[in-house]
């Protein structure tokens, strides 16, 4: 699992600070999540391979979330694409798409799909043999959705030492095993698989949490994420304007990370009244202690 931080910042972007926007490579998927502005300029920094992101996740309807994804879809017409593209994100977000692309002029030979939310419960959005993708209800000022990116788990392991010992396994036998199924020798014994494979490995899961204000239900929401991205746009000191904004602080979003059981937690969305991003990395260890800090630019790499 691959995570390229595109953007991090909140508010407006500045020459050192783009807004939200990441890249999730996962079991052969490129997701984009959120989409501020210079987020097509970061994915090229990126030498991001444009044309695999089929999927663009939008949390929600402030600008500094989804104001790239204009300029986004009209860089993948100029570059003639084909395949299909699907948005999700809130109710609204195909209006102003289509209106933004209608009054430039702009149109989309390839197939556009959006899939507008509206709901206040988790709901799955994403499925296939590989990953399923669910959403995250946040408490934010506007409509505003995280979302959980999962693995399905895989084959079971073969253990070639052991399966060594037993010449009649043909390798014609060998998904059968990593199946979960036993091994009937010609002489009427049973090896079982346990014998035979080790357990798969650990699925890899993703949360992405974006604005929002805090509360103790994110956890249950996001319990067993191996990896937690969590805004963080203040720190304790402004405690009381992050409840007024509807914004967490670092060390709240370690408290999340904590309770939802993640091995890792990267924070992000930074105010810009802060010189300092190290900060938050030591306050959100007060609570949880492997922490990362979002860079513009960055890749995470989970294994």
């Amino acid at each position: 699992m691959e995570i390229t931080i595109l953007g991090c910042h909140s508010a407006s972007p500045r020459h050192n600070a783009r807004p939200s926007a990441q890249l999730l490579e996962m079991r052969g998927h490129l997701f984009l999540i959120d989409c501020g502005e210079a987020t097509q300029i970061a994915l090229r920094n990126a030498n991001a391979k444009f044309a695999r992101i089929k999927h663009i996740f939008i949390s929600h309807l402030h600008g500094d979330h989804f104001y790239g994804l204009f300029g986004l879809i009209s860089t993948f017409q100029l570059l003639g694409r084909e395949a299909e593209m699907h948005i999700y994100g809130p109710k609204g977000i195909k209006e102003a798409v289509l209106l933004i692309l209608k009054l430039g002029g702009a149109y989309t030979p390839f197939p556009l799909y959006f899939h507008e939310l509206s709901s206040k419960e988790p709901e799955l959005l994403y499925e296939d043999d590989k990953v399923l993708v669910r959403t995250i209800p946040l408490q934010h000022r506007v409509y505003t959705n995280g979302f959980f990116f999962q693995e399905k788990e895989g084959e079971r392991r073969l253990n070639t030492e052991a399966m060594a010992q037993y010449p009649e396994i043909q390798v014609c036998d060998y998904q059968n095993i990593k199946n979960g199924k036993e091994v009937m020798l010609e002489n009427g014994t049973v090896v079982p698989n346990s014998e035979l494979t080790f357990e798969p490995h650990r699925p890899q899961s993703y949360a992405y949490c974006s604005d929002t204000l805090y509360f103790e239900g994110l956890a249950t929401d996001i319990q067993g994420a191996r990896v937690v991205y969590h805004e963080s746009t203040f720190l304790k000191n402004n405690e009381e304007l992050a409840a007024k904004t509807m914004h967490s602080t670092a060390y709240q979003a370690g408290l999340t990370a904590r309770n939802a059981g993640a091995d890792a937690l990267i924070l992000g969305h930074y105010s810009s009244r802060y010189a300092d991003v190290n900060l938050f990395k030591a306050e959100a260890q007060e609570a949880f202690p492997n922490v990362y800090l979002a860079e513009d630019g960055k890749k995470f790499v989970f294994a």
